[in-house]
């Protein structure tokens, strides 16, 4: 029986539009100049994380998913992958325009298993900075059109966020992070992503980057919907969580801990992302210091441990 905490490296991707913050606020060792994505909770093939401690330390959690399923709740005869995916994005420019598949377009046209689903937390974001989120066409048809005419100023929903702000973004939501915008992302385990619109950019050798109108359009949501989401905070002694978003695919909290709280693993298995502080995870006798960039999976055979100090976390399970 598995009775530690699994604590995992992320993996880290470079991309057009990130920056240095990933090394600057969290203190990860980044390999890119342009490094905008920290996969720091990944079963996910284009960039697993790995196992820092216990008797797993140097698998993947991919490979753990495979082999000790057990450890997350998962039977033999479930051969589903891992289900969700938690990143933190450093938006040093503009992300593309886009929009993701829900599961029945990615099983049949991507022969992938789950769509793309996701919600974001506001770690940091510069005054005024802005997100796109959705859209104003009224028909698939204006929608095509106000595309094709380059109408994007008239076309996309820009609101402005500031750190601590929550987004929910359902599969075929037309969505963009803004410059200067560090967000902590919970999503299902998938890597598509369709291009709708890239401000013309090029990379270094002078070429633009793909757009893919021809899946975008056809999964995109006509007109815009935004879903109301009901939050509720509660009181653990010295942990205040608040419940982010409950829903088909994640459940997904905020926790602010001052002082010390007794918990119960909630889910199969519990996702946890330190942001801020420092405290102790005491499980089985053992403790466990953690402090912000942390990220750790409590599996399945922990259903109970104690929390210590003064710290902030995004807290998930499927």
């Amino acid at each position: 029986m598995y009775k530690e905490p699994i604590f995992l490296e992320p993996v880290f991707q470079e991309r057009i539009w990130g920056g240095q913050k990933l090394n600057t606020e969290f203190g990860y060792d980044i390999p890119y100049q342009h490094t905008g994505e920290a996969w720091v909770i990944s079963a996910h093939p284009n960039g697993p994380s790995r196992i820092t401690n216990g008797e797993l330390k140097g698998m993947t959690l991919l490979e753990a998913w495979q082999k000790h399923g057990s450890l997350f709740g998962k039977s033999d005869s479930n051969k589903e992958d891992y289900p969700l995916l938690v990143k933190i994005l450093d938006a040093a420019n503009d992300l593309s325009v886009q929009v993701h598949p829900d599961d029945k377009y990615a099983r049949e046209v991507e022969n992938q298993p789950y769509g793309k689903t996701e919600c974001w937390y506001v770690v940091d974001a510069e005054e005024n900075a802005e997100i796109i989120f959705g859209h104003h066409a009224q028909t698939r048809q204006e929608f095509k059109e106000m595309v094709d005419n380059g109408q994007w100023n008239d076309l996309l929903r820009k609101v402005k966020v500031k750190p601590g702000d929550f987004v929910y973004v359902p599969s075929g939501t037309i969505h963009a992070i803004g410059k200067g915008i560090v967000i902590l992302e919970t999503q299902q385990s998938s890597d598509i992503t369709y291009r709708v619109y890239d401000y013309d950019r090029t990379d270094d050798q002078g070429n633009t980057r793909e757009l893919h109108l021809d899946s975008a359009i056809p999964v995109s949501t006509v007109p815009h919907e935004t879903i109301d989401i009901a939050q509720k905070e509660e009181l653990h002694a010295g942990l205040k969580e608040k419940c982010l978003v409950e829903e088909q695919y994640f459940t997904v909290y905020h926790w602010d801990l001052d002082g010390t709280a007794e918990q119960k693993r909630k889910g199969d298995f519990l996702q946890v992302s330190v942001l801020s502080g420092t405290a102790s995870l005491s499980v089985n006798g053992q403790d466990f210091d953690i402090k912000k960039g942390d990220h750790f999976l409590l599996p399945q055979s922990i259903e109970e441990y104690r929390l210590k100090g003064n710290a902030q976390f995004i807290v998930s399970h499927p």
